[in-house]
């Protein structure tokens, strides 16, 4: 089980307040949001090198890693036109070697353990990121350097016509979701068509297809070099250090041509304008969209908190008149994406299904031009700053990834030439007031608006088309070209993992506490974890569960759903549910200062919950709107057939879909929801888990006053699981999605490997089949045949059984090509191919030496807490990884996937369009079943 609860932080702040225990939560008022912006800082030093390569620094020293982020002043702006996804292509090709770092970038960063590894591009830049070992960080700038300053050489036509591959199924993903087409739209509805941000980041087909290999390195001579460039080092490393380091690695390389930024007005159309396109979706979606300043700007944080108040808080004024009260719609947001040179202000509206959308639409802008009139209040303000505020630290406890303090500083520094900027970004939120908020609405959104409605029916055939697929010609094998002075480093000696200690107590009434402490924020994290999961919605009831969860974060006995939200944004704190297939979660989040309130409302919450009538009908709609959702999705279609082939009879099959079937929610009354509440959501069934930088003896007189005397109430729910699993025999089931440009392929099997038993053996010999980016299912279909954009399999683990599942969108002419190419990477990879020596000292190097970075934050511990618990597994199982992992042979993790995995048993489901896909399946040698969409289990 993985469980994200909430977005992550990791900033250099003070101490909050007094000790916890010294004032009962409901006289303590939420901290000063002045106060809390005030300890947020990132401390750093900078440099920049005779070449021009900004280099920034800041020193964490919370764990041995550090986060290394590029960032390229070259985005989809920059594009000229026949030339757009040329930025997003680069960032694929910079993945595949450099002259002196040849082959996949992704193989030396996994040997040196690297954690949070991607790259992505934007309209104002492209990045590169990866947090490795302090003993790797010499390594990982030779790999950032050597694609920097020497990469050319290592980009051959094939390794183009792979990229381009790629980056076209990538595409085709994006567009096979519902709502999918929506963003060339609204592009092409609010800007020229000559504007740097009037077109797509990803691109065309056309033009993708389009772009020669001597367009490609062009490209690359015009913007990569070291003076167009941002470089951030984030964690175990000091100044000194970094200025040796990155001297000796990035000094060599010569300038480039300086980017000059486009000239990027902002538009105001002539009139307001609107357009409709229709797709298979399950609600008609409403949007209305000005282009506005952008981050720069003086009045980009009045938009920031404007779009917050409208439609961005849990109590925002959209979301109290059109879903709460006046049950117009099923979901509604607002805010602005604020990009370097310019930004989008979008309201969203998900139209209630049976609501007339002209009615909803009319409503929506009567809503809008009131609060353009009248503004905000100081409350709703002051909710906003502290939310956001509290999100920022949280989301900062990384130093790396796609949101960590790395992210900060290099945006920053690239966007604002100032890596502090989020902290003015802060302060200006804090600044505001209704007038000034009510001033910038005034300002920007009564300018002619662009009106972009997608309505359900037929998808409108596509005008972007790919040329067809050259044959496949494997990129040649490059030895390293010895092209720089500086040679390849080695890896020193990485430590152990230093699990935090775990620490077990009771409240009075018998609820185990589990805790850790991490310091590195004033963040408190709790989650009760209850002995129920997706196994305990009733047979006869399925998807209770899920809507007795959402009910309880929408009104207690003493709070409406309204005044319970805003009591959580006075907070900052985020109040959570969710359940895995043997647990069912609730959670909480607050800067720590904030924790006896947090923990007042939580409390409320798990305890009290109304049910009240009104909101029962609401949310019973809001989740049947939900399973027409999931009709329209292929994730949602094949996951509500491949578990019941799976697990048949047993009481696991239910966790095909949580929604539950459209028959049983439409029937569900409050006397059922009270009921599930009282039979699973009791502390018998608890077990409560915290991670805070608060030591335990401060937390644990809070947590027993607001839940040390919660008495069991009436008969405790049982699990029937007796029912023993029986799964299909081998077939394939087709789910007709028309008009799909990707097949999504999924395949199963229930495996002889029992819940109860350690997976470390078996998960770690799928690392190399199925399990990461270098697995022998995603490099064949990705980087060899590039008919999909990532593919892969693993292990799902519940405390009974355990299955092996594959995942693999591919373009729908190659699905069945596809299909073959799994077939034959099992057959192979558990016969006469296993695991290679290189592959087996990759993945242990790989699983060693990335255990730091792993738990890095307070998320991936409460993770680990967790699974150990209900897996039964020892509060140090992770402290003492290491030497298991070590202790591994190849032998045995091939033993272990033989034992486990048989590809003759598996059992397919495909999504996509049946009049493209069904004759390519009768040469797989399998029945072939189809079924519609409409006719998947729990439609109707």
């Amino acid at each position: 089980m993985t469980l994200k609860m909430f977005a992550r932080a990791g900033v250099a702040l003070a101490a909050l307040a007094l000790p916890l225990a010294a004032v009962h939560a409901q006289e303590v008022k939420p901290a000063p949001v002045a106060d809390l912006v005030k300890r947020v800082d990132i401390p750093y030093q900078r440099f920049t090198l005779p070449n021009g390569l900004r280099v920034i620094v800041h020193t964490d020293r919370k764990a041995p890693v550090v986060a290394v982020s590029v960032w390229y002043n070259i985005g989809s702006k920059f594009e000229p036109k026949g030339r757009t996804g040329f930025a997003h292509l680069f960032e694929h090709l910079m993945f595949n070697g450099s002259e002196n770092a040849p082959g996949d970038f992704f193989e030396p960063l996994k040997q040196v353990g690297a954690t949070d590894l991607n790259g992505t591009t934007n309209y104002d830049r492209t990045n590169y990121f990866e947090t490795v070992p302090t003993a790797a960080l010499e390594k990982a700038l030779f790999l950032e350097s050597d694609r920097m300053g020497y990469l050319l050489g290592a980009v051959t036509q094939e390794v183009l016509d792979e990229q381009r591959g790629v980056v076209q199924n990538e595409k085709r993903q994006g567009d096979n979701q519902p709502y999918g087409l929506r963003q060339y739209k609204q592009l092409e509805g609010l800007f020229p068509a000559d504007h740097p941000y009037g077109h797509s980041v990803i691109g065309s087909l056309a033009d993708l297809d389009a772009a020669s290999l001597d367009d490609v390195k062009n490209w690359f001579r015009s913007h990569y070099g070291p003076n167009n460039a941002v470089l951030v080092l984030a964690g175990d490393v000091d100044l000194a250090t970094a200025k040796t380091l990155v001297t000796k690695y990035f000094g060599n390389i010569k300038a480039g041509p300086k980017t000059e930024l486009p000239d990027a007005p902002i538009p105001t159309l002539p009139a307001p304008k609107s357009d409709v396109i229709h797709d298979r979706v399950g609600a008609a979606l409403v949007t209305r969209q000005w282009v506005v300043p952008g981050l720069n700007d003086k009045d980009a944080a009045a938009l920031q908190a404007g779009g917050s108040v409208l439609g961005g808080l849990s109590s925002a004024r959209l979301n109290n008149a059109l879903v709460r009260q006046e049950k117009l719609a099923i979901q509604v947001s607002a805010g602005v994406q604020s990009l370097a040179q310019l930004g989008i202000f979008q309201v969203i509206m998900v139209v209630r299904p049976g609501v007339d959308v002209d009615t909803a639409s009319k409503r929506l802008d009567e809503l809008v031009a009131d609060f353009i009139k009248t503004g905000p209040t100081a409350d709703e303000i002051q909710r906003t700053v502290t939310s956001a505020v509290s999100r920022r630290i949280s989301g900062l406890e990384s130093v790396g990834g796609f949101g960590g303090k790395a992210v900060a500083l290099a945006q920053g520094e690239l966007y604002s030439a100032d890596p502090g900027y989020f902290k003015k970004q802060l302060t200006a939120l804090a600044a505001q007031t209704p007038d000034s908020v009510r001033a910038a609405m005034q300002k920007w959104l009564t300018r002619p608006v662009y009106n972009l409605s997608i309505l359900p029916g037929a998808r409108e055939a596509a005008s972007d088309t790919a040329a067809p697929q050259k044959p496949l010609v494997s990129p040649p094998a490059l030895k390293p070209a010895n092209s720089r002075a500086e040679a390849d480093p080695a890896v020193g000696p990485v430590a152990n993992l230093v699990f935090p200690k775990v620490e077990r107590a009771r409240l009075t009434n018998g609820i185990e506490v589990v805790y850790a402490q991490r310091t590195a924020v004033p963040v408190t994290r709790a989650l009760l974890s209850f002995d129920a999961g997706a196994v305990a919605d009733p047979a006869d009831k399925l998807g209770l569960q899920r809507l007795a969860l959402s009910m309880l974060t929408e009104g207690t006995k003493t709070r409406n759903s309204i005044a319970l939200a805003e009591a959580r944004e006075r907070l900052g704190a985020v109040i959570g549910t969710g359940a895995s297939a043997d647990r069912t979660f609730l959670s909480v989040e607050a800067p720590s200062a904030n924790a006896y309130g947090a923990f007042d409302l939580f409390a409320d919450v798990v305890r009290h919950p109304a049910f009240a009538p009104e909101e029962v009908a609401r949310l019973r709609t809001t989740q049947l709107a939900g399973i027409r959702q999931e009709l329209t999705n292929p994730g949602g279609l094949a996951g509500r057939v491949l578990p019941r082939l799976i697990y048949g009879p047993s009481p696991y099959a239910k966790t095909g879909s949580q929604n539950g079937d459209a028959a049983t929610v439409a029937k569900l009354t409050r006397d059922d929801l009270v009921a599930f509440h009282q039979a699973w959501i009791r502390p018998d069934k608890a077990k409560l888990f915290i991670v805070s930088d608060r030591p335990l003896a401060e937390l644990l007189p809070l947590l027993d006053r607001e839940l040390g005397d919660w008495a069991v109430s009436g008969v405790a729910g049982v699990k029937d699981l007796s029912a023993a699993p029986v799964q299909s025999a081998p077939k394939i089931v087709l789910i007709d999605r028309p008009d799909s440009p990707q097949s999504l392929i999924t395949a199963g099997q229930l495996t002889p490997v029992k819940g109860s038993d350690d997976l470390l053996n078996y998960r770690t010999a799928n690392d190399v089949l199925g399990g990461g980016f270098l697995s022998r299912i995603n490099l064949d279909l990705r980087e060899t045949k590039h008919w999909s954009y990532g593919a892969g399999g693993g292990f799902a683990q519940t405390e009974q059984l355990v299955t092996y599942r594959i995942n693999a969108p591919v373009q729908a002419d190659r699905t069945g090509d596809s299909i073959k190419s799994l077939q034959t990477d099992l057959k192979e990879f558990l016969g006469d191919k296993g695991i290679s020596d290189a592959e087996f000292t990759r993945t242990i190097n790989g699983a060693t030496r990335e255990l730091a970075g792993r738990f890095e934050t307070a998320d991936a511990v409460l993770n680990a807490m967790l699974d150990n618990d209900q897996y039964k597994r020892p509060d140090d199982y992770f402290a003492t990884i290491t030497q298991k992992y070590r202790a591994m042979t190849r032998d045995q993790l091939d033993a272990a996937a033989r034992r486990a995995i048989d590809p003759d048993k598996f059992v397919w489901v495909v999504v996509g369009d049946a009049k493209v896909v069904r004759p390519q399946l009768d040469s797989i040698g399998l029945p072939v079943e189809v079924i519609a969409a409409a006719s998947v289990p729990g439609a109707n």
